[in-house]
């Protein structure tokens, strides 16, 4: 049929438009966000684009289900406005037509979204939890940076360096300053500095011409030291296996071992593709614009529409994972609320009589 073809390459235009704005919208929030956390020392610069990748996956499955309500509900009601509607409703084609290529043109978006929501996420989450992990325990040999004064992993040592490590692996105008655990400042400026390992593994900073000045801040007793070499072993850091976080465990994983709180974030899973199903299906009679009110009003109220919805879901998730409520209930009611509204609003457009039909 021709309204159904149009209808679908009419929503594919727009859905690829409307995914585009939102995934740059996504990219700069979690850019700003992470950026914030490196300019503060909680993410090291490099690992800066990695984590960006991982979380614009992690929110994927999100944005495919706005990209899917926003284009669907754009192009039925820029038909209403421009007056298309009129011309199918008066050649006998009833709104119930549009069911149809919508859930054609949503079904591929939606099975998409929920694989996504069900093993794309949580595996994104495992994976920036692994990666954080990792960073967070390298030794402060690994967080040294030309130029630029960082803070140690213990927050008890800032070291600066001014010149990398060339091709000897010496490093140039070293300083350190440590607060020890009795109160007292240790500042060490040397030339230059190397590390070194030994048969056991373990590494050492070696500086070399240099002076050690140890005393209270505050007093004037201070100590100065100078040495033409000074070693120092670095700790190494061991990597405690940190327990997984829910939303980072695989799917299969909450499934074979039910515990309130893995019932409840199976709750959010199951959930976004029968969000993002019936929000299609309620662009629908959302859709509907009139001319002489204003154009964003429908926008507006799809989008308290989407808030409402998301927020319920976020509520009946924690009340499965508090124990409150039964997984069945959890999972299924807000649906079924949604899809006795969505059968309400159909009713009610559909009994309502086209204008042409009431002057006649």
């Amino acid at each position: 049929m021709i309204f159904r073809r149009a209808l679908q390459r009419e929503f594919a235009q727009t859905a690829a438009a409307v995914f585009v704005a939102l995934f740059a919208i996504l990219i700069s929030t979690v850019l700003i966000r992470l950026l914030g956390q490196a300019a503060g020392g909680r993410v090291p610069p490099d690992a800066v684009v990695a984590l960006i990748g991982f979380g614009a996956l992690a929110q994927l499955p999100t944005v495919l289900t706005l990209t899917l309500f926003i284009a669907i509900l754009v192009s039925l009601s820029r038909s209403y406005r421009d007056s298309e509607m009129v011309v199918w409703f008066a050649s006998g084609v009833p709104l119930t037509a549009w069911i149809r290529p919508v859930l054609m043109f949503a079904l591929p978006v939606v099975l998409v979204a929920g694989g996504g929501s069900l093993y794309l996420t949580p595996w994104s989450q495992q994976k920036s939890a692994e990666y954080r992990e990792r960073l967070e325990n390298r030794d402060d040999t690994h967080r040294v940076a030309p130029g630029v004064f960082r803070e140690s992993a213990s927050a008890q040592r800032v070291f600066f360096v001014e010149v990398g490590a060339g091709e000897d692996g010496r490093v140039r105008n070293v300083f350190v300053s440590e607060q020890t655990r009795s109160g007292q400042l240790v500042v060490i400026a040397s030339a230059e500095g190397y590390l070194r390992g030994d048969a056991d593994g373990r590494r050492f900073v070696v500086l070399e011409k240099g002076r050690r000045y140890d005393g209270t801040p505050g007093t004037p007793e201070y100590r100065v030291m100078e040495f033409d070499r000074y070693e120092v072993q670095v700790e190494q850091k061991q990597v405690a296996g940190q327990q997984a976080r829910i939303r980072a465990l695989p799917t299969a994983v909450l499934l074979a071992q039910p515990e309130p709180r893995g019932l409840g974030e199976l709750v959010g899973r199951f959930g976004v593709p029968a969000v993002a199903l019936l929000l299609a299906l309620m662009a629908i009679p959302l859709s509907f614009v009139n001319p002489r009110a204003g154009r964003a009003n429908n926008l507006l109220v799809a989008l308290l529409v989407y808030l409402l919805y998301s927020n319920a879901i976020s509520v009946f998730q924690s009340w499965v994972a508090q124990g409150k409520l039964p997984f069945v209930a959890g999972l299924l009611l807000p649906h079924v609320v949604v899809l006795a509204v969505l059968a309400l609003m159909f009713h009610k457009r559909l009994a309502i009589s086209p204008f042409w039909r009431r002057r006649a």
